[in-house]
């Protein structure tokens, strides 16, 4: 088990007893204590504000418990969401060992608890030696153990493919950690690659990626049941986005390290369903390019044959995302897929509408959506539903192709590729998109600066709920 799970399978004597309350809770609390650590209490200004805690010294003079406040929402039996709060712990207490005291009363709190620490575990130390060790917790009594260990493992998997710069993480390195999960899990994979992209149709991909020395491809991993219903995971692979021809600024290039962020966010999606054995055949597409520049790029008004059929006019080189999955998209249609996700880091517009917290989801079917936004909501993995207006799909009309990547104006882009990407949506599928940021610009509770799921876990609830072995 990595080390970043951080958990002890039962207390020692240097084991360190812990209480978690809100603030509203400290006054009834503070009135169970002994009046020495009362008095320590006051004296110190302890209220239990949230980010805060407390030693609380034993007789020996060794700490006997540690007092931390979270905020309000974050407190209680674990029935209103994901406990950020816990989730800060790990990396904000002194190191050592803990156990909750009291204990979780119920295995969904527990569970939820040991996953928010797993997860407020993670650091990044690929190039550089964390600067502390998590603390680490006693594993709670009736903590689901198999299904935290899956989660904080997809979840460091997949921030740790976000993370990486693109010297090291290209179309070539994607597809290899691709590959490798896929062995260790037992799933088929298959590598299109290079000009054979071109002599399958996969003719967008090739075009967004052909300017690049790492050559674009297209990742396919298959699991399970040929009889179970097929479920289509997409991610966008853009390992790194200079904007092609139309080259970004560079405060825009800076992070778009991250552009592949849909794809780790559906290799970590595809590692949760198989350990949970779903009763699902699981098809996951990830085109992996890097959209570069060079004599060869693909130009402003070029037209390009998807594998789908459909002419796209190329209105834009910096709306390539969205190319690269129609072809991906198509790929799916050959299965017949029943459901069909798709995560991808894809519009700066759903930035500016929703901020980088709430991903804006798109969906062609409403009780697919409602799922999604409640268990989003009941895992603290909120998302906010946007419309495919109709009538703007005329915005991306061409006069000498089937379509055209972009509209002509500044407005609506998150719901303009969306647009775009239903056309190529399998018949009879019903689909749900992620326009996700995949990055925390700023540190917070359990959720340093750097690589961050969105939909991860309210997708995963989803398919469980609907595909439960």
């Amino acid at each position: 088990m990595p080390a970043r799970l951080s958990f002890r399978p039962k207390a020692l004597a240097d084991t360190i007893r812990l209480t978690v309350l809100a603030k509203a809770e400290w006054p009834k609390y503070a009135k169970s204590l002994s009046a020495p650590h009362r008095r320590f209490a006051e004296q110190n200004g302890f209220v239990a504000a949230s980010g805060t805690h407390l030693a609380l010294p034993g007789p020996d003079g060794r700490v006997a418990r540690i007092v931390a406040g979270v905020a309000a929402d974050d407190a209680g039996d674990g029935s209103g969401g994901w406990m950020w709060g816990y989730a800060g712990l790990p990396l904000t207490l002194p190191a050592g060992s803990y156990r909750l005291d009291p204990e979780p009363a119920t295995q969904a709190a527990a569970t939820r608890i040991a996953m928010a620490w797993g997860i407020g575990s993670y650091a990044f130390d690929r190039y550089k030696k964390a600067p502390r060790s998590p603390a680490s917790l006693v594993w709670p009594a009736l903590a689901d153990r198999r299904a935290v260990q899956s989660f904080v493992r997809a979840d460091g998997f997949a921030r740790d493919l976000i993370n990486t710069p693109a010297e090291e993480m290209g179309p070539d390195d994607l597809a290899q950690a691709a590959l490798a999960m896929a062995e260790e899990l037992g799933m088929t994979a298959s590598v299109v690659e290079g000009e054979a992209l071109r002599a399958q149709g996969y003719n967008l991909i090739h075009a967004v990626g052909r300017a690049a020395s790492r050559a674009p491809r297209l990742i396919e991993l298959g699991w399970g049941d040929p009889s179970h219903p097929r479920v289509a995971l997409v991610g966008k692979g853009v390992c790194f986005d200079t904007g092609g021809l139309g080259i970004k600024p560079d405060a825009g290039m800076k992070l778009m390290k991250k552009d592949m962020g849909g794809a780790a966010h559906v290799l970590a999606l595809a590692r949760l369903v198989v350990e949970a054995k779903l009763k699902l055949r699981l098809q996951v597409l990830v085109p992996a390019v890097e959209n570069s520049i060079s004599g060869n790029a693909v130009r402003p008004l070029d037209i390009i044959r998807s594998k789908a059929g459909k002419t796209v006019e190329i209105g834009h080189t910096d709306a390539e995302g969205r190319l690269i999955l129609a072809d991906a998209f198509a790929r799916a249609g050959e299965e017949k897929p029943e459901l069909m996700l798709d995560f991808a880091t894809l519009t700066g517009a759903a930035r500016v509408a929703l901020g980088p917290d709430l991903p804006a989801l798109f969906a062609n079917d409403d009780a697919l959506c409602g799922a999604l936004l409640a268990a989003g909501i009941a895992n603290d993995d909120p998302a906010w539903r946007m419309p495919l207006w109709k009538p703007y799909r005329s915005r991306i009309d061409s006069k000498i192709a089937d379509m055209n990547n972009v509209s002509d104006g500044p407005f609506g882009g998150a719901i303009i590729a969306a647009l775009f990407l239903q056309d190529f949506v399998p018949r009879g599928a019903a689909w749900a998109h992620f326009d996700v940021v995949a990055w925390s610009p700023w540190p917070r509770a359990g959720r340093p600066e750097g690589a961050m799921m969105q939909g991860l876990r309210a997708a995963f609830a989803v398919l469980k709920e609907r595909y439960a072995p």
